[in-house]
């Protein structure tokens, strides 16, 4: 492995290995997010009900939540390069696919599709970057990754707004899926070129008893989130819950019986890796749940343009991203501390937004400046954590590692949607509504700063990612 540091002609071919990786990453996350402010949309052009609704914006979720981990280890077993490949190219087609659909039930299965794709490669990314990249190159790749992945989040919405307002060509909602086919055709490109050529390891086998218990732990456990609310919690969320928790405990017992575990338990005992998860858990359930419902109350409730329900999430993206770039150039001995502390400050900026837009207030320059410190403070936490989480991972389970934090941030996304969208739709058309789900968002971020506070303290020494 080397670092991406001169000759020039290595750094720039890391560069660019770098930007590919990265791009897929982008797009994998952009589409979780893109779908939300092209729903009402979707629902005029396709005579869509509220349930085909709900499943065109969680499928893709629930696809590549449920599949992140075995995309993870079939890049051990194929190559990473390749596999990134073979889940770019699945993923573009089905962007296409998503954009020609002619009713709601193939845009269902489209967008399946489009998450079987992007479990596959976005697995790799990670692998990707641990195998590659080591000390001071490493971390600015993580940092580059850490504002690539709530970036995309943001812009998903702002974009989607932006390309569902414009009605390019009179396609409507159409072209939030179509945007991936030249950008996913380019990548395949530049990826031909530049990503590694290796070939795996045929001893890495796959785990079909654990891929099984695994999947169906994750869907019973998301399903009853997605659905229960429209449906009115009937008893079957009840029991698909419960489900879920008794095949999550044996998914447990067949990775310890397992000769070949889909998540290595040198991966769970990498110092510092599963609280640097909890934390990142309920960091990005906030934040999803954040971005959730935010745009439904400024649509909804304060009747705002699509375009314009982005451009208010601008100065949090802003703040976010140069945080993500920078904070490494803090002193040396604040980097142990700076995640609880930034984590403590997204609390109070919570807190702060829900006060500025009580009784259904516009968003007026107060919020915009505390959503701009918030984001901020987020950036400063999510990028630090990333690199804690895979500061101490082997690279022989790079991949493993790499598919746990994935699935991890995934569901992360799902739950907070789920969670605190059922509180603000639960209290909608209250004008109290936005501000009682922010003030609910205080205490996913303040579980994040006990998970943050618990990472050993020779994960979060000066040193951290670098070191490896």
């Amino acid at each position: 492995m080397t670092a991406l540091v001169a000759p020039p002609s290595t750094a720039r071919a890391g560069g660019a290995l770098l930007a590919t990786v990265l791009g897929g990453q982008f797009m994998a996350v952009l589409d979780v997010s893109i779908v939300n402010v092209a729903v009402p949309s979707i629902r005029a052009d396709l005579a869509a009900s509220g349930a085909g609704l709900q499943f065109v914006v969680t499928g893709y979720a629930v696809a590549y939540a449920v599949l992140l981990v075995t995309g993870a280890r079939l890049g051990d077993r194929h190559g990473h390069g390749r596999a990134f490949q073979a889940g770019l190219a699945g993923f573009t087609v089905a962007s296409l696919l998503c954009g020609l659909a002619p009713a709601t039930g193939p845009l269902i299965a489209c967008r399946l599709l489009q998450g079987a794709g992007a479990a596959l490669m976005v697995p790799q990314v990670f692998s990707i970057i641990q195998r590659t990249f080591t000390g001071p190159a490493r971390t600015r790749a993580l940092g580059f990754y850490g504002a690539v992945l709530a970036g995309a989040a943001v812009a998903g919405q702002a974009f989607g707004g932006f390309l569902t307002g414009a009605d390019l060509l009179g396609l409507g909602w159409r072209p939030v899926f179509l945007v991936n086919v030249p950008v996913g055709l380019a990548l395949l490109l530049l990826g031909r070129r530049h990503l590694p050529r290796d070939r795996g390891s045929a001893t890495r086998r796959l785990d079909p008893l654990g891929v099984l218990t695994l999947a169906s732990a994750v869907l019973t456990l998301v399903l009853p989130l997605v659905l229960g609310h429209e449906s009115g919690w009937p008893w079957w969320t009840w029991a698909s819950l419960t489900a879920s928790a008794a095949l999550f405990g044996a998914f447990t017992l067949v990775q310890r019986r397992s000769a070949a575990p889909l998540i290595s338990a040198r991966v769970l005992r990498s110092p510092g890796l599963l609280p640097a998860a909890a934390a990142i858990l309920a960091v990005m359930a906030s934040y999803a749940g954040f971005l959730f419902t935010l745009g439904l109350h400024t649509q909804s409730d304060l009747g705002y343009t699509p375009a314009k329900a982005g451009l208010v999430l601008v100065p949090a993206a802003v703040g976010f991203a140069a945080s993500s770039l920078n904070w490494r150039r803090l002193p040396a001995h604040w980097h142990r501390r700076v995640i609880p502390f930034a984590l403590f400050v997204v609390t109070v900026g919570y807190a702060l937004m829900a006060w500025t837009i009580r009784d259904g207030r516009p968003l007026g320059p107060a919020y915009l400046t505390v959503s701009a410190v918030y984001g901020l403070a987020l950036g400063a936490a999510f990028s630090p954590l990333i690199g804690v989480a895979l500061a101490h991972v082997p690279p022989a389970v790079a991949a493993d590692a790499s598919g746990v934090v994935a699935t991890v941030t995934q569901l992360a996304a799902v739950l907070g949607v789920a969670t605190f969208g059922t509180v603000y739709l639960s209290l909608a058309p209250a004008p109290s509504a936005a501000a009682t789900t922010d003030a609910t968002l205080c205490v996913a971020a303040l579980l994040a700063t006990a998970a943050a506070l618990t990472i050993p303290k020779h994960s979060r020494r000066n040193d951290g990612p670098e070191g490896q």
